[in-house]
C-alpha cells in the first residue's frame, strides 16, 4: 500500500475557513491538500416554502457564511448548502426514521435533482461569489426490507433526501448525471474553478531544473 503523502496540485494563498461541519465536506478540501480552518456556522436551515429552490440554496449557503464572515472579517469563509428535489417538492433532512422511510419510498425507482449551492465570501473585502449546481440521480426500486435495513444504519438521518450516496446508500444509486461530488456536497470543479478566480488558490508551479 502506498503510504506517502502527496503533494497538494494546489497553493493556499489567503486565510480559508470551510463554515461547515460535515466531514465530507473537510474530506474533499484535505484530500486536495488546501489549508483551511474549520468554524460551524449553526445557522438553522429554514424549511423550504415556495419559489426557486436553487435560489433558496444560494440564500441558505450564503447566511452559513455571514454567520461566520462577520467574526473572521480578514478570511475568506466558504458555505454550502444541499438539497434534494423530487418533482416539485424539496426533500431536507429527516427527523425521524419513519420520516426517512417515507422519503426513502418516494425516490425508490425515480430521477431526482440535487443542488448544492457554495458561497465565497470575504467580509472586509466585501466580496461574494455564490454558484448552484444541479446533478440528476436514479435510484433503483427498492424493496421495503432495503429501504427499513438501511434506514436502521442510521446514515440517512442527517442526509437531506434521507441517502449517502458516498456511504451506505450508494447500493441504491443506478445512475448520475452530472457532478457526482455536487451530489455529495460540494461541487469540486465549480468550486475550484471560483476559489482560484478569487485568489484563494492557485495551481502549485512544479519546479524545473
Amino acid at each position: 500500500m502506498d503510504t506517502k503523502k502527496r503533494p497538494s496540485p494546489f497553493q493556499t494563498t489567503a486565510p480559508l475557513i470551510l463554515a461547515s461541519g460535515s466531514p465530507r465536506r473537510q474530506d474533499f478540501l484535505r484530500t486536495l491538500g488546501l489549508k483551511f480552518e474549520v468554524v460551524v456556522s449553526h445557522v438553522e436551515e429554514a424549511p423550504f416554502m415556495d419559489g426557486d429552490p436553487a435560489r433558496y440554496a444560494l440564500e441558505m449557503a450564503e447566511a452559513k457564511a455571514r454567520a461566520v464572515s462577520c467574526s473572521h472579517p480578514r478570511s475568506w469563509v466558504v458555505a454550502a448548502d444541499t438539497i434534494v428535489i423530487i418533482g416539485h417538492e424539496v426533500l431536507g433532512k429527516p427527523k425521524t426514521e419513519k420520516e426517512a422511510i417515507s422519503m426513502l419510498g418516494r425516490l425508490s425507482g425515480r430521477w431526482h435533482e440535487v443542488i448544492t449551492a457554495f458561497c465565497l465570501l470575504h467580509h472586509e473585502k466585501g466580496a461574494a461569489y455564490k454558484k448552484a449546481v444541479q446533478s440528476r440521480v436514479k435510484i433503483k426500486k427498492l424493496t421495503t426490507a432495503e429501504v427499513t435495513s438501511y434506514v436502521v444504519t442510521g446514515e440517512p438521518m442527517d442526509k437531506a433526501g434521507a441517502y449517502a450516496v458516498q456511504g451506505i446508500g450508494a447500493f441504491m444509486v443506478e445512475k448520475i448525471e452530472g457532478s457526482y461530488t455536487n451530489v455529495v456536497g460540494l461541487p469540486l470543479s465549480e468550486l475550484i474553478g471560483a476559489m482560484q478566480a478569487v485568489g484563494i488558490i492557485r495551481p502549485r508551479v512544479a519546479c524545473s531544473d
